[in-house]
C-alpha cells in the first residue's frame, strides 16, 4: 500500500504529543519515526495496519512501532486518544536501556491489546488515562507529570509486553467483503500516490477499479468518509505542506510539485485549511527552526 511520512511536531519539551481524534473521516497511509498509540474512547475505530483491517473496540489499544505505515477508515460515531512520542527521548545512559532494544520492544512486541494479559490491559489504560488528563493542566509541574507517567508505560512494556507468537496476525475483519474492498482502496491509493501531479479525473479513477462514476462516488465516500475530490485536495495539501517544510522554492513551484492545478487554487485550499497563505507558512517555520538552532 503506498504511504507517506508525517511530520510530527511536538508541543511541549518533553517530545510527546497528546490529543483526542474525533474526525470520523479516512486518512491516507502514512508512517513516522515516532510511536504512536491509539486508545479508542468512543465506538469502533477501523484501522489498516500491515495490509489488514482491524476493528479496535472501545476500550482497546494498539501501539503503532516507529516507521510502521498505518491508516484509518471512515469510522463514523468514534473518538480516539492519540499518544505519539520519540524514543530518543529516553537517555539510555541513565536508564540502562538503548534506544535500538526499546525500538525491538515494539518491533517484536504484542501491539494490540487484544491480546494481552488482563492486568497489563488495566494497568495501561489507567496510565493512558492519567497521561492525557495532564493535557488539561497548567500547572508549571506538568511536565515532569508527563515524563514519569510516559516513564511508567514505558517500564510496564518493557517488563510484561507479550511477545509476538509466529505469523498470526492482529484479528482480521470477519467480511470477505472487506479485503476485497481493501485491495480496491490500495490500488486508487497508490494511483493518487504516482499521479497525483497530474490532472485526476473522477471517470479516470472509476475505470481505474471497475466501477461507474456513480458507484465509484458512493463507494469511496462510505470507506473514506469523504468525497474523492476532498480526499485528493488533502492529499495535494499534506504534499505542499511537506515541500514546505523541507525545501524552499517559490509557490508556483511548490503549487505544481504538489499537484494543484494554478498558484491561485493552492493559495485558497492552502489559506482555508491552515488559516494562512503558503508564504506566511513557509516564514513561520524558517523562524521556527532559526529558534530551535538558537536554543
Amino acid at each position: 500500500m503506498s504511504k507517506y511520512i508525517e511530520l510530527v511536531e511536538f508541543d511541549s519539551p518533553v517530545n510527546l504529543k497528546m490529543f483526542e481524534n474525533e474526525n470520523t473521516l479516512a486518512s491516507f497511509p502514512h508512517f513516522h519515526k515516532e510511536v504512536e498509540i491509539i486508545y479508542v474512547t468512543k465506538g469502533c475505530v477501523n484501522i489498516v495496519y500491515q495490509d489488514e483491517i482491524i476493528e479496535l473496540l472501545e476500550s482497546e489499544i494498539i501501539i503503532f512501532p516507529s516507521g510502521t505505515t498505518h491508516a484509518f477508515l471512515s469510522s463514523p460515531d468514534s473518538a480516539r486518544y492519540v499518544y505519539q512520542f520519540d524514543l530518543s527521548r529516553f537517555d539510555e545512559h541513565i536508564l540502562g536501556v538503548s534506544q535500538a532494544q526499546l525500538v525491538d520492544l515494539f518491533d517484536t512486541g504484542q501491539i494490540c491489546s487484544k491480546y494481552w494479559p488482563k492486568e497489563l490491559v488495566i494497568k495501561t489504560r489507567a496510565l493512558l488515562d492519567k497521561l492525557f488528563e495532564t493535557t488539561y493542566s497548567e500547572t508549571l509541574a506538568v511536565n515532569y507529570f508527563q515524563i514519569g507517567y510516559l516513564m511508567q508505560l514505558i517500564g510496564l512494556f518493557i517488563e510484561e509486553l507479550p511477545k509476538e507468537i509466529g505469523e498470526k496476525k492482529i484479528v482480521t475483519h470477519p467480511e470477505v467483503k472487506y479485503k476485497e474492498d481493501l485491495i480496491l482502496l490500495t490500488q486508487i491509493f497508490d494511483y493518487i500516490e504516482t499521479h497525483f501531479q497530474e490532472d485526476i479525473t473522477l471517470e479516470t479513477i472509476s475505470e481505474l477499479v471497475g466501477f461507474s462514476p456513480y458507484y465509484f462516488t458512493r463507494f469511496f465516500k462510505k470507506h473514506i468518509g469523504q468525497t474523492f475530490i476532498q480526499f485528493l485536495s488533502d492529499y495535494r495539501l499534506d504534499q505542499a505542506i511537506y515541500i514546505l517544510s523541507q525545501e524552499r522554492l517559490p509557490m508556483i513551484d511548490v503549487a505544481e510539485k504538489s499537484g494543484f492545478s494554478s498558484v491561485k487554487t493552492f493559495h485558497h485550499v492552502f489559506k482555508k485549511s491552515q488559516g494562512i497563505s503558503p508564504l506566511q507558512y513557509q516564514k513561520k517555520l524558517a523562524k521556527k527552526y532559526k529558534l530551535k538552532n538558537i536554543s
